[in-house]
């Protein structure tokens, strides 16, 4: 089930917020979760079972790790300078092995097998292949949960969240559907406050409303025809210079106003319960460094992995040469964490390469001395090759994009009906309109703070004008969705 579709906008969501206001407030935490399990398990409910036992697993290691099982004392957060004892240690290594075993086995048993394979056909025994085996289907949305799964069992242990007693509010937290299958990744101790109490308004409510509307409208009005154009191009293999750029640039932003739509969408169904998200995006085209994309692209993965991978490696601590390695290292992880490709630990350790050149010139840009709109652009030129390994299906396909991006290779036959495709006014006007909106419109979460009669008439008519064109779309991925 997706956000933009017709059976959440007009029976899912109407009868979650029906159910969940007619509710007592001891209640709706077991009302959020129910309807969030059906949400999950509306393609396949098999894999209910599987984000319920991450949850058992992580609600158990908590209190093992907190030390406090009598139910009649009010639980505290642990000392954060305290030495723990072996089974607390014990239990957060439970806990972390099985996510990251999940995690492993559902999203990487393919791509083990697949490579061990094309190595062995290298050495030339074939005969040592695995042939016939059986092939893993990734669940929705794995990647997400084991992330704030995980997180819940190393913030009780470090001291910085107490654990939580009640197991339908853990498990609430981590299936909760606004945010369960795409992020933003929503780490225990940004909601467990929340969690005990939080308040309702019609202002948050409103809120969130235009937040959902926003959203909606990124994604069917901006995302999905910067898509259809991006996949036209990239089918296509060897392009001409200016096709393959039209096409790099429509990725870019599709995946943007993609990503952040469903951000939007999933922030504002969260206020529209009384949960309040961090922000996830930030602007990030308008980063003049690859060290500040950082800072505004995906904030809940950035932050996840500085604070759970970057800083337990050593962070910056541990000398020049281990800071370089580590930022490299995460990064390759975070490209491998969106898909089990080459393409994307290539991503990745291309990101990684230029944090570390950024950190080593000391500037925070390899182009400091150009104004700041040259920085910019030059950033965002090495954004979109960098998008081509991520959006290309194989490494072949990517170096042929490369090719044609600048002029290395001969277009195919029949380039030119593709222009007249993905050149027509409505895919042009929809790339200028991404455009104006990237780099002059202010964002979704500054524009929600004041809502007055005429913010109320804009955002109503951009949902109105998405739920009309939705009609007419077949075409309405989100690309999240695989990761």
């Amino acid at each position: 089930m997706v956000f933009s579709s017709y059976l959440f906008l007009f029976f899912f969501l109407p009868l979650v917020l029906l159910c969940y206001y007619a509710s007592p407030a001891k209640w709706r935490h077991l009302v959020l979760t129910l309807f969030s399990y059906i949400f999950y398990g509306w393609a396949n409910p098999i894999f209910t079972l599987l984000m319920l036992a991450s949850t058992t697993i992580d609600y158990v290691a908590g209190l093992v790790v907190s030390q406090q099982w009598d139910f009649s004392k009010p639980i505290e957060a642990l000392e954060k300078d305290k030495p723990r004892a072996r089974f607390q240690k014990i239990a957060l290594t439970i806990s972390i092995c099985s996510n990251l075993s999940l995690l492993g086995f559902f999203k990487y048993f393919n791509f083990s097998v697949d490579n061990y394979n094309v190595l062995i056909a290298m050495m030339g025994i074939e005969t040592w292949q695995v042939q016939g085996l059986f092939r893993v289907i990734l669940p929705l949305g794995i990647s997400f949960y084991t992330f704030q799964s995980m997180s819940y069992a190393i913030d009780v242990y470090r001291g910085d969240a107490k654990a939580i007693r009640k197991f339908i509010d853990f498990a609430c937290y981590v299936s909760m559907f606004p945010q369960l299958v795409a992020g933003p990744i929503i780490r225990f101790q940004e909601v467990a406050d929340q969690l005990v109490f939080r308040t309702h308004t019609m202002e948050k409510f409103s809120r969130g409303v235009a937040f959902f509307a926003l959203g909606m409208g990124k994604k069917i009005l901006l995302a999905n025809p910067c898509g259809k154009i991006a996949d036209t191009v990239f089918k296509a293999g060897a392009n001409h210079i200016v096709d393959a750029w039209y096409g790099i640039v429509a990725y870019a932003f599709q995946i943007y106003f993609d990503f952040s739509g469903y951000s939007d969408m999933a922030l504002g169904l969260g206020l529209m319960v009384g949960f309040v998200f961090a922000k996830n995006f930030d602007s990030p085209y308008h980063s003049k460094s690859i060290t500040e994309f950082w800072r505004r692209w995906h904030l809940s993965l950035s932050y996840w992995l500085r604070d759970y991978l970057y800083i337990p490696l050593g962070g910056n601590r541990k000398g020049t040469l281990r800071t370089y390695v580590n930022l490299f290292l995460v990064m390759f992880l975070g490209g491998l964490w969106h898909g089990a490709s080459w393409n994307f630990a290539i991503w990745g350790s291309l990101h990684g390469g230029m944090l570390s050149l950024e950190r080593l010139k000391g500037k925070g840009s390899l182009w400091s001395w150009f104004p700041a709109p040259i920085r910019m652009g030059f950033t965002f030129v090495v954004i979109l090759i960098t998008w081509v390994f991520f959006r290309a299906a194989t490494l072949p396909d990517a170096i042929i994009y490369l090719k044609s991006m600048f002029g290395l290779v001969i277009p195919k036959t029949g380039s030119s009906l593709m222009s007249s495709l993905i050149y027509s006014p409505y895919y042009m006007g929809s790339l200028g309109l991404a455009g104006l909106v990237v780099w002059s419109s202010p964002q979704t979460w500054d524009f929600t703070k004041q809502i007055n009669g005429w913010k109320i008439g804009y955002i109503l008519g951009v949902f109105i004008l998405a739920i009309a064109i939705l009609t007419t779309q077949s075409y309405n991925p989100f690309i999240y969705f695989i990761f």
